[in-house]
Parts: C-alpha cells; sequence; structure tokens
C-alpha cells in the first residue's frame, strides 16, 4: 500500500557510442512512499513501464553501447547543423 505519489516528467537524450546513434526519450516518474517508508521511482514512456534510462545498456539499433546520457535536446540540437 503506497502513502503518497508524486509524478514528474523528465526527458534524457541518449547517444551509441559504439554506432552514433542518438535518440531521445520523455518520461513519467511516479515517485512512491510506501507505509514503511520505503521510496521507489516507477518510469513510463508512451503509457507502458519501462526500466530507468539510467540503467539502459543497449542501444536500440544496434543492441550494444556503451550509452552516453545528455541533457534533453541535446541529439536535436546536433541533428540540426549540416555535415
Amino acid at each position: 500500500m503506497e502513502r503518497d505519489t508524486e509524478t514528474v516528467h523528465e526527458a534524457y537524450s541518449f547517444v551509441c557510442l559504439h554506432c552514433g546513434h542518438g535518440w531521445e526519450e520523455e518520461y513519467e516518474i511516479r515517485h512512491t512512499t510506501d507505509l514503511a517508508g520505503h521510496r521507489r521511482a516507477d518510469y513510463f514512456a508512451h503509457g507502458r513501464r519501462v526500466p530507468s534510462p539510467l540503467t539502459r545498456a543497449d542501444c536500440p539499433d544496434c543492441n550494444r553501447g556503451p550509452i552516453r546520457i545528455l541533457r534533453p535536446g541535446r541529439v536535436n540540437a546536433a541533428r540540426s547543423f549540416p555535415p
């Protein structure tokens, strides 16, 4: 049973250091505290529960890594410049 829940929205940019693939994702993060005082965070993307992006190890494009996490907007900013 939960005592309280706080929901926040956060976005992250990711880049694969193996293949160079970049992507961004927005998350709904539900921070809950149970009656015993234990806190946990559940991450949701597109309405589905997902693992924390801070623990993601594989690129969705090449299924390898490592992955670098950046501030939101960094991938789109890098794509806006001509090659």
